[in-house]
C-alpha cells in the first residue's frame, strides 16, 4: 500500500475521529469564549480600545487547537476504559491510533508555543500564562498522580478538571492584550467560564434512565437525577447573574445594559424550562436538549457580553 493511500486513510479516520469526539459545532463556544475574554479585557486597559483585531482569526483557532489538546489528552487517559465500553469509537475500533493523536497533539503544541514566542518576542508574560496552562493540563492528564481515588470521586474529579479554565482564560488574555494583569474583570469571566464549564459538564453526564451503565458513573447516579437537575439549574442561574453583573461593570449606557439583561433573561427561562422537562420526565433526548439548552445559554451569555461592551 502506497504512503499516499496510508495517509489518506489516516486523514479520513482523523476527520471521522473529529466529527465523533471533538464535534465541529463545539468551535463555536472556544471562538466565543476566546472572543469575549479578548474584548474584555482590551476594554479593561486605558490605552486599547474595546475591539476585535484580524489577530482574532488566530486567536479563534489558537482556542480551538488548545481545547483539541485537551481531548487528546483525554483520550489518551480513558483509551483502556474506552476499549470496554465504547469499542465501536474510531480510535477504539483501531482505523486510528493514540500515535496519530500524539502527532496532532505535537502539532498544536508547537504552534502554540510559537505564537506565544513571537509575541512576546522571547519570553514573556504570554508563554509564561502558556506553560502555567500546559502543567495543569499534563497533571489533569496523569489526573494528579491520584486518579483511582479520584475517579470514585467524580464531583472532585470534575471540579479538578474544570480548574484548568482560569488558566485558559488568563493565556486568551494574554493573546489580545500581552502583558496584562489580572484584575476584576479577569477575575470575573475566569470564574463565568469555570462555571459554564461545569454546568455543561454536569448537564453532559447527568443521563436518562435509559443510558445509565454499570461500567460508568453519572452524576444522576451519584447525586440523584432531581438534585443533579436542580444542582445545574442554579448553576445556570448563577452563570446568568454573572454575565449581567459584568456588563453592569463595563457598559455605561443604561439602555444597553436593560436590553442585554432582558436577553440573558429570556435566555435563561428557556434553559431553565428545558432542565425542568427533564426533571419531571427524564430521557436520553432529554438529556441532548439539556446539552443544547445549557451550551445555547452559555454562548449567548457570551456573545451579549461581547455585542454590549463594543458598542457601548
Amino acid at each position: 500500500m502506497s504512503n499516499e493511500v496510508v495517509l489518506t486513510r489516516t486523514s479520513l479516520a482523523f476527520f471521522d475521529w473529529i466529527n465523533e469526539r471533538f464535534p465541529w459545532k463545539n468551535a463555536i463556544l472556544f471562538f466565543i469564549l476566546y472572543l469575549a475574554v479578548a474584548v474584555l479585557a482590551r476594554a479593561t486597559l486605558t490605552d486599547v480600545p474595546a475591539s476585535l483585531t484580524a489577530f482574532d482569526v488566530l486567536g479563534c483557532a489558537l482556542s480551538w487547537s488548545f481545547f483539541l489538546l485537551i481531548r487528546i489528552f483525554d483520550e489518551h487517559k480513558d483509551y483502556e476504559k474506552d476499549l470496554h465500553n465504547h469499542p465501536h469509537r474510531v480510535l477504539q475500533s483501531g482505523h486510528l491510533t493514540l500515535k496519530h493523536l500524539k502527532i496532532a497533539g505535537g502539532v498544536a503544541v508547537l504552534v502554540q508555543l510559537g505564537v506565544s514566542l513571537i509575541l512576546d518576542g522571547g519570553f514573556g508574560s504570554v508563554t509564561t500564562a502558556w506553560l502555567g496552562l500546559s502543567i495543569w493540563l499534563c497533571l489533569m492528564g496523569k489526573e494528579f498522580f491520584c486518579g483511582e481515588w479520584l475517579e470514585r470521586k467524580l464531583l472532585l474529579y470534575a471540579i479538578s478538571h474544570m480548574a484548568i479554565m482560569p488558566f485558559i482564560v488568563f493565556w486568551f488574555a494574554q493573546l489580545a492584550a500581552p502583558g496584562i494583569q489580572w484584575n476584576g474583570p479577569l477575575i470575573g469571566i475566569s470564574a463565568l467560564a469555570l462555571l459554564s464549564g461545569f454546568a455543561f459538564e454536569i448537564t453532559r453526564k447527568t443521563w436518562g434512565p435509559e443510558e445509565e451503565r454499570d461500567t460508568i458513573d453519572s452524576y444522576a447516579r451519584i447525586l440523584g437525577l432531581k438534585r443533579s437537575v436542580t444542582f445545574i439549574s442554579l448553576m445556570v442561574v448563577a452563570m446568568t447573574l454573572l454575565q449581567a453583573y459584568l456588563i453592569w461593570e463595563l457598559v455605561t449606557a443604561p439602555l444597553i445594559f436593560g436590553v442585554s439583561a432582558a436577553v440573558l433573561g429570556l435566555s435563561l427561562i428557556m434553559a431553565l424550562k428545558t432542565l425542568f422537562a427533564f426533571r419531571q420526565k427524564p430521557s436520553s433526548q432529554g438529556r441532548e436538549k439539556n446539552e443544547a439548552a445549557v451550551g445555547i445559554a452559555t454562548l449567548i451569555g457570551y456573545l451579549v457580553l461581547i455585542i454590549a461592551v463594543l458598542i457601548s
